[in-house]
């Protein structure tokens, strides 16, 4: 099984770009979008469900152009239920959070995993202001207690998404730089700590300990591609029984079409 997660930052713009061509032709099992920008009315049927996939959206309740994730999930893959959003109305509202909770075993064969639930989801970004990285820090909070939560029912997990936080030094081009600065802040990172502390892995440093220039995001109005002066704030997380049966975990930095590049996850 392979799957794949992209910030493409506008599906309508990706789209125009060649980026949902390139989804397509790449022809992953489960492919996750963040910042989607739009409603699902805003976008064609081949957008919307193209051909062998089902599409499944959450987008911003008020505010349209903005925020918003998607699933696109094979048709042979056995779906069992989608949630949208945590059932927080006030963390609800922009459209960030896509729970698709699949049959293990029907769709990975002796792994061991009965059911799991691949999560997708946009993080806020925690910069005009402390309000917004309040709001930020109560999404972070709310979105642990929920996969805790779901693994205490028997579910494995797979979370992938824009974070919007880079987790350490190795993580970001310019630490000392950024040190002060939202998506790096010590009560950011924490969080990230929270998480591994709680049973979930960081996939690609699982496979990438050590390799430092693995970014997933650049400032375009800087050109900051060109000189790959970046952060990895785009992740998979995973439980230890997915874990283990995870055999790659890679960057995608050579493709074009957002100021993120796609990351991708293969499951033996």
């Amino acid at each position: 099984m392979r799957i794949i997660s992209w910030n493409v930052n506008g599906l309508r713009a990706n789209v125009k770009k060649g980026g949902f061509q390139w989804f397509t032709d790449e022809s992953p099992d489960i492919y996750c979008i963040q910042e989607t920008k739009a409603h699902p009315e805003q976008l064609d049927e081949n957008t919307r469900n193209p051909q062998g996939y089902t599409g499944y959206f959450d987008h911003s309740k008020g505010r349209k152009g903005y925020s918003g994730v998607a699933i696109y999930v094979k048709q042979e893959i056995e779906v069992e239920k989608v949630e949208y959003g945590f059932g927080i109305d006030e963390l609800d509202q922009e459209g960030r959070f896509l729970g698709v909770f699949i049959a293990g075993e029907a769709n990975m064969a002796n792994s061991g995993v009965k059911k799991f639930v691949i999560i997708n989801s946009y993080f806020p970004n925690g910069g005009s202001g402390p309000d917004r990285l309040e709001y930020k820090l109560k999404f972070y909070d709310a979105f642990l207690k929920y996969i805790n939560k779901v693994h205490k029912k028997g579910y494995e997990i797979i979370f992938c998404g824009d974070i919007n936080t880079a987790h350490t030094e190795i993580d970001l081009a310019r630490p000392k730089e950024n040190s002060e600065n939202t998506g790096f802040l010590p009560i950011e990172r924490a969080w990230i700590d929270k998480v591994i502390a709680a049973g979930y892995t960081d996939v690609f440093r699982n496979f990438h300990p050590n390799e430092v220039g693995q970014y997933t995001y650049w400032d375009m109005k800087t050109f900051a591609r060109d000189r790959n002066v970046g952060w990895r704030i785009d992740y998979f997380f995973a439980t230890k029984l997915i874990l283990s049966h995870i055999k790659e975990a890679n960057i995608l930095k050579d493709i074009m079409g957002s100021d993120h590049c796609p990351i991708e996850m293969i499951i033996k």
